[in-house]
């Protein structure tokens, strides 16, 4: 774990030969120019000395690095290129802790969206931890970008797609273990991944792909079939701004929190305690029309006849002619959610961008002329096998000794969570149900927070994933809960387990309601 004794690593090797390797790795640091690596080469290799405090590049544009970022520690920076294609450049960073200071793991740092950079933060991050880390531009460069969504890179380079895809992180990961023994004189003892979204579904690639990169992955909200994903959250703005935004159809944000309140009054008590929010959002049968206005009316507090349909859609997602699930809607309890997913005036870039970038390879394409299951499709004809990890067979993962911790927040509507679950129940059916599965891979829906709630417990984080799949593999005891903290104004104002799925918070029907210690993790009967 990150904060196990650094003193067990001398007691392990001895003062004298752990001084006298920090003195000669230190000394090599620049000698790893001249370290080859496959398909690859390192371009930078430079010792890091402090004080003064170094500062942490910056990357420009939304989901840049922003500046100010500083790291008060000693470190090997490695920089290299690699290039398994002929039309692939994919960029990459390694830094490594001292030898001294070294707790012998590696961890890899994801990605957010499509965006193309070293994540500098995340890196930053891990090396004052004491971990050695590697982060990947995924094989493109985002210069000021906007938004998470692939633009002109994409369009005609499928190799540079199937680098995003699955290749950059595992080439990035071989390259870091390469760097990492030669540095340190010796192999990582254990890697891990945590990431979300986008940094999920890499986690999920490299379990199903590259079983033997890592020890142990924590797949947050992962982007999970991204050639179902994109097109299918497409939809769900589609439905509501494709007429525009003075359509009747149209749902406007100041009724999101009508149609939520509606739903926790119908089902905020299912199960034995009203918290303002759904333990089990599958449990809750809201009908959209039960809130419909009287005649031909249109007031704030209610839906109108146009409005019913288009929620319903919303909630039961992206379908196939033939009534077959693309992807899951999003949940009763969401609503507050929608906002940013289906506002408008157009949908979300993320997804327009890989309709436009990807699937049509055109940068003028309308959203105005979406066809469903016609960009769904042509989507999965055209870039499954680079892009769609969902592969259930999870043996090679397990044989090799791999922990996998899936987690999705219930209120999450980037990624409609309903998606990691039929992920999960193919893997149950798959290997032999849980009996097979239950000391290797484990599913966690956390109720009452927002996106990413494994992203530690600092800022919106809800608990540190990262923490709790380096505690299982270490110690080989699966968990049998976590610990959510919501936070409000920076403090925490509430705390609730998530349980093994299906499990669910079972309230003991007279602690504190914003208690985790009033649960216990069980099968709901509500």
């Amino acid at each position: 774990m990150r904060n196990r004794s650094f003193a067990i690593l001398f007691i392990a090797a001895g003062f004298a030969s752990i001084f006298a390797e920090a003195a000669c790795a230190q000394q090599s640091c620049q000698s790893l120019l001249s370290l080859k690596v496959a398909n690859g080469t390192i371009t930078m290799a430079t010792a890091i000395h402090t004080p003064p405090d170094f500062d942490v590049p910056s990357t420009a544009g939304r989901f840049g690095t922003p500046p100010g970022l500083k790291v008060s520690v000693p470190f090997c920076r490695v920089g290299g290129v690699l290039a398994p294609t002929g039309d692939s450049h994919i960029g990459f960073e390694v830094w490594l802790p001292l030898p001294e200071n070294w707790n012998g793991q590696y961890i890899g740092v994801g990605n957010p969206g499509f965006i193309g950079d070293i994540r500098y933060g995340g890196l930053a991050r891990e090396l004052t931890h004491g971990s050695a880390a590697a982060s990947t531009d995924t094989g493109h460069l985002d210069v000021n970008a906007t938004s998470e969504a692939p633009d002109a890179w994409a369009i005609g380079h499928r190799e540079k797609v199937a680098d995003w895809g699955y290749r950059a992180v595992h080439e990035t990961t071989a390259a870091a273990k390469a760097i990492i023994r030669a540095y340190y004189g010796k192999p990582e003892t254990l890697s891990f991944w945590s990431s979300c979204h986008e940094g999920g579904n890499q986690a999920l690639t490299e379990a199903q792909k590259f079983p033997s990169d890592y020890d142990g992955i924590a797949a947050g909200d992962p982007a999970y079939y991204i050639t179902h994903l994109q097109p299918a959250s497409e939809y769900l703005a589609w439905v509501n701004v494709k007429e525009g935004v003075k359509a009747p159809a149209y749902i406007p944000p100041n009724k999101y929190p009508v149609i939520h309140r509606a739903v926790l009054d119908l089902c905020d008590k299912l199960d034995g305690v009203k918290d303002g929010f759904l333990e089990d959002p599958t449990r809750c049968h809201f009908d959209p029309g039960s809130i419909r206005c009287a005649g031909k009316a249109d007031y704030a507090s209610c839906l109108t006849e146009p409005q019913v349909e288009t929620a319903k859609k919303i909630y039961e997602g992206a379908r196939f002619a033939d009534g077959k699930p693309i992807y899951p809607g999003f949940e009763p309890g969401s609503e507050l959610g929608w906002g940013v997913m289906i506002t408008g005036p157009e949908p979300l870039s993320i997804n327009n961008g890989f309709l436009k970038s990807l699937v049509f390879e055109d940068p003028n394409w309308d959203f105005h002329t979406f066809d469903l299951i016609h960009a769904t499709k042509l989507a999965e004809s055209k870039y499954g096998p680079v892009l769609d990890s969902h592969d259930p067979d999870l043996s090679a993962f397990k044989a090799h000794g791999g922990k996998l911790l899936m987690y999705s927040a219930w209120d999450e509507t980037a990624i409609p969570p309903r998606g990691l679950i039929h992920y999960y129940q193919s893997v149950l059916d798959k290997m032999g149900g849980p009996t097979q599965t239950d000391d290797f891979v484990r599913l966690f829906m956390v109720a009452g927070m927002g996106m990413c709630p494994g992203f530690g417990t600092g800022g919106n984080g809800a608990f540190d994933a990262l923490e709790v799949i380096e505690k299982w593999r270490e110690t080989g005891v699966a968990p049998d809960k976590i610990i959510a903290s919501h936070r409000a104004g920076g403090e925490v104002d509430r705390t609730h387990p998530a349980c093994p799925y299906p499990k669910a918070a079972i309230y003991d029907g007279k602690g504190d309601p914003l208690d985790a210690a009033s649960f216990r993790c069980g099968n709901p009967t509500w």
